[in-house]
């Protein structure tokens, strides 16, 4: 196997990490794959309707989704209702982690963050996924580094930017995890500012 240079290394750091699931291949989850959670089911289907059509949507008068929340505790099936609406809707599926935009370097998180809208806009209509969100935006007082909390609040600040910056009838769509506990109410305020996330399923 080729090792990878040092100095390779240093150019991509800038790139998403992106694992990407193409329309053209199979998409092996439904919602049958997906036991109960009947409620959250009902929270995404517009979404899917939504990804198969969007100038259908649009021109019915429904209300175009930004993006859905998905919150429960760890196994409850984040991913895989994530993966299952992409797999109804027939669309690419970009899934990565929120730990794969924190880095030491500054501006690292901002720069990912704009390559992979950059990549989900030339394969829209599409869905990026991330995983444990919470750990963009985490509160401050948590064990972190001297400037940690200043580059997870730039890289969320760039997530809310891209959001605004494209039209959503072009069909990008954001689904993020996020951990249920006690202090959810309040994380769930920080992930809808500006309707980033503006639908929520509760996997419970």
């Amino acid at each position: 196997m080729r090792k990878m240079s040092p100095g390779s290394q240093v150019l991509n750091i800038g790139k998403s990490k992106a694992n990407v699931t193409e329309a053209e291949e199979d998409h092996d989850v439904n919602f049958e794959d997906v036991a109960g959670l009947d409620e959250a089911k009902e929270e995404v289907v517009e979404v899917v309707d939504f990804l198969k059509d969007p100038e259908k949507f649009t021109k019915l008068g429904g209300e175009l989704p930004k993006g859905v929340l998905l919150v429960g505790q760890p196994g409850t099936g984040k991913t895989l209702m994530a993966k299952a609406v992409a797999g109804e809707a027939g669309v690419p599926f970009f899934s990565l982690s929120g730990s794969d935009f924190v880095e030491m370097f500054v501006g690292v998180g901002a720069s990912r963050v704009r390559d992979l809208f950059k990549k989900a806009k030339d394969q829209a209509p599409c869905i990026i996924f991330i995983d444990e969100i919470d750990a963009i935006g985490r509160s401050r007082g948590r064990n972190s580094m001297v400037g940690g909390n200043d580059e997870r609040e730039n890289t969320l600040n760039q997530l809310l930017s891209e959001m605004d910056g494209f039209d959503s009838d072009k069909g990008v769509i954001i689904m993020a995890a996020l951990g249920y506990s006690q202090s959810m109410p309040e994380e769930r305020y920080l992930y809808s500012r500006q309707a980033l996330l503006d639908r929520m399923a509760m996997m419970l």
